[in-house]
């Protein structure tokens, strides 16, 4: 072995003494956080999230966030978060409903009225206990329920009135039941796609229309493509961060209980600040020639009298989703 090689392998051995010799505390981490969209909540939900990990983790913990799909579609990178290639994730609802149906009870429609109630419901120490269970059994766990914004409907023809559904092919943002059924009750042809492909489908018109966000919309300026944008009465869009529970517990106690603290601290933007951006970004989308449209009231309780029906039936068909969905409508009542 000439001279150079013998000083490589010393320093290589060396350096693996170091490491061996290195304290566990000094290990550092990396958490990647994954969303589709970009510049939105989610988007300061983990900016803010980042921010206060790496500060108290003091360099064990290095965050990075990677926006707009950078980890691939939302069916793949729920996969990743389920094996723990993936720390963590946002993603529309529907898209975990494939790993835990108990996460279903978040898009029932009728459930909720506004955002303001529902972050209350969703903040109520009982209802977040259980929502700490969801997924235990597929090593996952919700670091925060996340409801995004009113679900709006984006549609090439203006949507004024349940009638106007009928017949419309529209993306829904997963293929559970909970996600497509209420609607196909209005007469809607439902087409599940990760929020990356529905652009395309919109372009191509292969699509009538997608139900998703004034956030995402303006982002990807879909107001290029269509214009008018219809709240759907009493639905919400939720978008849960959920974690790799085995990810969690390898952190040891001291620095997972900083990334679950800091992940509740930052969910503050889901309050207030969601309420003012979701209008900063409707103030954009009309700037940009788009229409914003709230069904009459009649329209709205012939919506919500048509789906909400439908929704039950599917959550009472297994006893523990029933249960979670009597006990949020119980939450929701209280804090209406």
């Amino acid at each position: 072995m000439n001279t150079t090689l013998k000083r490589f392998f010393a320093a290589g051995i060396a350096a693996c003494g170091m490491l061996a010799a290195m304290p566990a505390g000094a290990q550092q981490f990396t958490m990647k956080l994954s969303q589709p969209t970009v510049n939105d909540v989610t988007h300061e939900y983990f900016k803010r999230m980042k921010a206060g990990i790496e500060q108290r983790a003091a360099g064990k913990i290095k965050v990075d966030i990677y926006p707009a799909n950078q980890l691939g579609q939302l069916p793949a990178v729920v996969e990743g978060v389920a094996l723990g290639t993936i720390e963590a994730a946002a993603s529309a609802n529907g898209f975990w409903v494939s790993l835990e149906p108990r996460f279903q009870v978040l898009d029932a429609p009728g459930m909720f009225d506004t955002l303001e109630q529902g972050f209350k419901v969703l903040n109520d120490p009982e209802i977040r206990a259980r929502l700490a269970t969801w997924g235990a059994d597929k090593g996952i766990e919700v670091l925060a329920p996340s409801l995004y914004s009113p679900l709006m409907l984006l549609s090439h023809k203006a949507v004024r009135a349940v009638g106007d559904l009928n017949g419309q092919k529209i993306r829904t943002q997963g293929g559970a039941p909970i996600q497509v059924d209420p609607l196909k009750k209005l007469g809607v042809i439902p087409v599940s796609l990760p929020l990356g492909e529905a652009l395309p489908a919109m372009q191509n018109k292969t699509i009538d229309g997608m139900v998703g966000a004034a956030a995402p919309y303006v982002a990807f300026k879909y107001f290029d493509i269509a214009k008018p944008m219809t709240y759907l009465p009493s639905t919400m869009f939720a978008a849960p961060v959920v974690a790799n529970r085995a990810w969690l517990k390898s952190l040891g106690p001291e620095l997972e209980k900083i990334v679950r603290e800091e992940s509740r601290k930052a969910e503050e933007v889901f309050g207030q600040w969601d309420i003012d951006d979701i209008k900063s970004k409707e103030d954009i989308w009309k700037k940009n020639g788009g229409e914003i449209i709230t069904m009459s009231p009649e329209e709205s309780k012939r919506y919500v009298d048509l789906v909400s029906p439908v929704a039950a039936s599917i959550l009472a068909a297994n006893p523990r989703v029933k249960q979670d969905y009597e006990a949020l409508l119980a939450a929701a009542k209280k804090y209406k």
